[in-house]
């Protein structure tokens, strides 16, 4: 029995297809929501879980990754529109504990211009490797109920050399995003997922989105994402639906659904959750990949401009895309399985996926956008 559920007259096989080839790409699952001017079309393919025949639930809670930086973003631009933060201040007023730069400001942490480095690990143009924290291979499933302290995150990234000056560049570091919890629980008093429920999550209705700290668990109904993984010559699958996602923290620990994410970037882009200047500065991309602030700015070979911020990490994967008036949007969900794809074959896989899907929504099944995003949880 399909799940694919068109409202009236909203026969769309080209999107169905788009989804069952991503699926034959080697996704476990996959599922799909479009709203257009056509109305809303959801769907899915693939299964929910490996050995079973069901497809995964078009309802279903899934792990956002990176997309949750958009979330963390507008909630920091909703404390400067309220004066409580300056976006061009020192984060060092707000965060004194730390001894950051007092050239870091906070617009420079929402658009990865810090220069501070990744805890999660960086990769330079020469092709070496600083190791972070554990995030692959058997050290990180040994990790996956380990709790880490945002704090702690923080100081190991700040124990290692910074990557450039603070605005002379741009690297995405997950670090300037921890320090955007932080900086909102200092400012508030509140903890940042009693921020997202003041600010997001309770206006806009958001009941399946969760922003889930150190627990493991995730809401039914929800598909399962897999690891697939090399240790000692042998390789192995591994479960990852359960995790404790602290080591991501408001770099991409939330848990959302594709009605939710359609939600809340419709609301943003049409302007219901930011003023004006605010949501200018937000899209103002900086040159090097196009990022604004929480977001990518990305022009397709169409001439048209789009807005997204992807995410994932192992068994997980979103998309949520929107055109500037919020009218237009793409919100899916993957999830891996146990194709035999090691990190950089699943990585480029999800880029295809990610392509293919875009093009058929906002290209007419044309050329899709000019380069792809580089944003990740890693």
């Amino acid at each position: 029995m399909s799940l694919t559920l068109p409202l009236a007259g909203q026969d769309r096989p080209e999107l169905q297809k788009a989804i069952e080839e991503t699926v034959d790409s080697g996704f476990a699952g996959v599922q799909l929501r479009v709203n257009d001017e056509r109305g809303e079309w959801v769907g899915s393919a693939g299964v929910r879980k490996l050995g079973e025949s069901a497809k995964p639930p078009t309802d279903g809670r899934f792990r956002i990754g990176s997309t949750t930086k958009t979330f963390t973003a507008t909630v920091v631009l909703q404390l400067v529109a309220e004066g409580r933060i300056g976006l061009d201040s020192p984060a060092d007023d707000y965060l004194p504990g730390f001894g950051l730069d007092r050239r870091i400001t906070v617009r420079m942490l929402l658009q990865h211009t810090s220069g501070l480095f990744n805890y999660t690990g960086e990769y330079y143009d020469d092709g070496t490797v600083a190791p972070g924290i554990p995030w692959q291979g058997q050290e990180y499933v040994d990790n996956q109920f380990h709790t880490y302290r945002p704090e702690e995150l923080v100081r190991l990234a700040l124990s290692k050399p910074a990557r450039f000056e603070p605005g002379e560049d741009w690297s995405y570091s997950n670090t300037n995003y921890v320090l955007a919890k932080l900086l909102i629980e200092a400012v508030t008093g509140r903890s940042l997922a009693e921020e997202m429920q003041r600010l997001i999550l309770q206006p806009l209705g958001l009941s399946g989105t969760v922003v889930p700290g150190a627990s493991p668990e995730i809401p039914q109904p929800h598909a399962h994402g897999y690891y697939r993984y090399e240790h000692e010559g042998r390789w192995k699958l591994v479960d990852v639906t359960r995790f404790n996602v602290s080591w991501i923290s408001a770099a991409g620990d939330m848990i959302s659904t594709t009605e939710d994410l359609h939600t809340f970037f419709s609301a943003l882009m049409s302007g219901k959750l930011l003023p004006d200047s605010l949501l200018a500065e937000m899209r103002t991309p900086h040159p090097k990949l196009g990022y604004g602030l929480g977001l990518f700015v990305e022009e397709t070979d169409g001439g048209g401009t789009l807005f997204h911020h992807n995410g994932g990490f192992f068994g997980w994967g979103a998309l949520m895309y929107s055109t500037a008036d919020g009218s237009r949007t793409l919100t899916a969900s993957v999830t891996t399985g146990d194709a035999e794809l090691d990190f950089a074959a699943t990585a480029a896989a999800f880029q295809k996926a990610q392509g293919r899907l875009v093009k058929e929504v906002f290209c007419n099944g044309q050329a899709g956008p000019a380069h792809e995003e580089a944003g990740s949880a890693r």
